[in-house]
């Protein structure tokens, strides 16, 4: 019964929770630097190389290849999906640039240097942070998650350096998690918004279809709090329209099947979210229960030599998790997991840049964080086994 178990949950591990798709696209999302042809060019070449390889790992894997067996085989689309967002950012660092040259005549050469690099590998990472430039990005990405959709074919998406902004922001604003009822609870609704509720129950959403950038239920403020619109007749004809916004705005529906994100600084960008005053933490408690009841993953694949490569969370089981969150998980089948001690055998001012040279150790890697992210969930004995190592390391502290 166990290995069986076992056998289902790898098997979620690639399929989400639609059971009956086992066609797949992988969304290649760009990151910093790769604002011009030239760096597009670098990009899209990367991934062209990366992705047969990685295709045929997850491919050969005899676990997952035992569990699609199952339902007739595993069918992941020949040619990868690249979302390039990187020319977005070109005229704000043009101008960056401009003001350097500036710079440069009055500054010392180790001064110029160091804002030179900064320019470089930080612009585009701080400038797709912010909300007028993210959201758009997110708009576009969604419309290539529904072409996908359209053609019978879920989707993983790989975030590399800034682009796992891209990817979490994108599960963040677009999964659907959110449910109306106990949202309005949440925000202390008066008792005669909460009957119409009540009495017009709506299909969960997502924050992108709250939003008023798409005339939905109200505003989301700089401190992550939902300013519901004050116009209770408006409000209420809003409210009715939302599954039609829903289906517009937030991502199509167990089409999302995963999340790796790799060369990832993202906990040095979004630390934020461990403030317990944020109040945008109140949806990604939802976002993060909802992966996990969903059969989603998020993975983390660092390479070790990599100085930007951040690992995204101390693995952690899921009783463990509920307690962080203060909520119940009900019948888990996804993962959070990190593998950030890969070792490229790459000189560090080079790794965060040579995941696609490494490729063979890169794609192994990704593959095995899926499976063994799986088994250390919902494997009691493997778990134990990696707990224990964990325990022992920390008494040698």
């Amino acid at each position: 019964m166990k290995k069986i178990f076992i056998i289902i949950v790898l098997l979620l591990c690639c399929t989400g929770s639609a059971y009956s798709a086992n066609n797949l696209s992988f969304i290649y999302i760009n990151g910093s630097n790769n604002n011009d042809d030239k760096m597009k060019t670098w990009y899209e070449n990367g991934v062209k190389k990366l992705h047969p390889l990685l295709r045929k790992r997850f491919l050969n894997n005899s676990a997952i290849k035992k569990s699609y067996k199952k339902i007739g085989g595993l069918n992941i689309k020949e040619e990868p999906v690249i979302f390039f967002w990187g020319y977005d950012s070109k005229n704000e660092l043009d101008y960056v640039k401009g003001q350097l040259e500036i710079s440069k005549m009055v500054s010392s050469s180790g001064a110029y240097l160091v804002r030179n690099l900064i320019t470089q590998y930080m612009h585009d990472a701080i400038w797709v942070q912010k909300s007028h430039n993210m959201l758009p990005i997110l708009d576009d990405l969604n419309e290539k998650v529904k072409s996908e959709a359209a053609q019978g074919n879920g989707v993983m998406l790989y975030g590399y350096s800034a682009g796992t902004f891209v990817a979490y922001e994108y599960m963040f604003n677009k999964l659907r998690y959110v449910n109306l009822e106990k949202l309005f609870t949440a925000l202390d609704s008066d008792e005669d918004f909460m009957k119409f509720v009540k009495s017009n129950p709506r299909n969960d959403t997502c924050l992108s279809a709250l939003s008023d950038s798409y005339g939905a239920l109200g505003t989301l403020s700089a401190s992550g709090h939902l300013i519901v619109n004050p116009n209770k007749e408006q409000l209420k004809k809003n409210y009715l329209e939302l599954d039609e916004v829903t289906e517009k705005a937030c991502a199509p529906k167990d089409k999302v099947f995963g999340v790796v994100n790799f060369a990832s600084p993202l906990p040095l960008f979004y630390s934020d979210i461990s403030d317990p005053e944020y109040e945008l933490n109140y949806y990604n408690r939802l976002m993060i229960k909802y992966i996990l009841e969903n059969g989603i993953f998020l993975i983390t694949v660092n390479f070790r030599e990599d100085p930007l490569g951040f690992p995204s969370n101390r693995n952690v089981t899921i009783s463990e998790i509920e307690k962080v969150l203060d909520m119940k998980i009900e019948n888990p089948s996804g993962v959070i997991y990190d593998n950030s001690g890969v070792w490229s055998k790459r000189m560090f001012p080079l790794a965060h840049t040579s995941y696609w040279t490494a490729r063979g150790t890169f794609t192994k890697a990704i593959v095995k964080s899926c499976v063994n992210g799986y088994k250390f969930q919902y494997d009691e004995k493997y778990q134990k086994k990696i707990l224990k190592k964990k325990n022992k390391k920390s008494e040698l502290l």
